[in-house]
């Protein structure tokens, strides 16, 4: 792209920054540009002084992301120290964007609040939030008060309940806008019970989940549009997994990415995958999937960035 003058900032800005690192599944190419502000003035400014037409990219931990082999065009925001803090006052756990759900949770917990459906959800709460993420029955729209952002023009803003459109699994924020803090309502709980809750949550899921491989959690949404509820009674008719294993992708290869065997609907990276290697098996799952029910299936994980000019690899048994 054309060389552009970049804003001087107190945070850290690299040129050509490779990605792969950063996201879970350990692929993708560089970014332009990436940016790790010092604290919300120094993204507020950076932004407002960045050129208009710039494209715009906030990126939290990679844990629900595949960035494609070419890399992302303009600038990648990732927020670092400074925005990972978590306060509780009262009924209201207010966290920093970049807070690990899995620490909101914790922390939350041992002040007597019960936000424990984040404890098993990968990624930060920054994330969880533009995911509207959920688990057990619970969402973030069911806990949301407001949030921070920075808008594209460099605009801090607040943003309440009727500024977000929740979804299942989406929001429809302002476009370039990077969440800065999340306000979530919690109800009172015993802090033990809480805690004990949350180790029987994380049981279950080591038990049934590739959580040592190499996944971007959950690949595909469910077709009913519900997510799990954890329930004795949760029907499993029209689950991701199960019109996966019913269109025999349990376990299907393409170069090095694979669909778990334990759990097929989690999209592996089992040894030396690129990106093209996983979004051509996602697509290929898609295709059977409808060849066999007639469903098609919704990516859960987010694909970013270019791709590259050659195919995916062939596919393997």
């Amino acid at each position: 792209m054309t060389e552009i003058e970049m804003p001087d900032v107190r945070g850290r800005l690299t040129r050509n920054r490779d990605l792969s690192s950063l996201t879970w599944l350990r692929v993708g190419g560089p970014a332009d540009w990436f940016f790790q502000p010092a604290d919300e003035a120094d993204l507020s400014d950076f932004l407002a002084a960045l050129d208009p037409e710039m494209p715009v990219f906030p990126m939290g931990v990679g844990s629900n992301l595949i960035v494609r082999d070419g890399g992302i065009e303009g600038v990648v925001i990732r927020l670092g120290r400074g925005f990972n803090g978590v306060e509780i006052k009262g009924d209201l756990v207010h966290a920093g964007a970049a807070a690990l759900d899995a620490q909101v949770a914790k922390r939350a917990a041992e002040g007597g609040r019960d936000l424990t459906f984040l404890r098993t959800i990968p990624g930060s709460i920054g994330g969880a939030l533009r995911m509207n993420a959920g688990c057990y029955g619970s969402y973030v729209a069911d806990h949301f008060v407001s949030a921070r952002a920075v808008l594209r023009d460099g605009t801090i803003v607040t943003l309440g309940p009727d500024d977000v459109s929740f979804a299942y699994r989406n929001t429809d924020l302002p476009e370039g806008a990077v969440i800065t803090q999340v306000s979530l309502r919690a109800e009172a709980g015993d802090p033990e019970a809480l805690l004990a809750r949350m180790d029987e949550q994380l049981a279950k899921r080591d038990a049934t989940q590739p959580t040592k491989d190499r996944t971007a959690g959950s690949t595909f949404r469910n077709p009913a549009g519900f997510s799990s509820t954890g329930r004795a009674d949760d029907s499993h008719e029209l689950k991701a997994w199960k019109v996966i294993d019913d269109a025999g992708m349990r376990g299907a290869t393409l170069g090095g990415a694979q669909m778990s065997e334990m759990h097929s609907n989690f999209l592996i990276n089992a040894g030396g995958a690129s990106a093209a290697d996983l979004e051509g098996l996602g697509e290929l799952v898609r295709k059977r999937v409808f060849e066999t029910s007639g469903l098609t299936l919704e990516w859960e994980i987010k694909r970013v960035g270019r791709p590259t000019p050659t195919g995916p690899a062939k596919t393997g048994s």
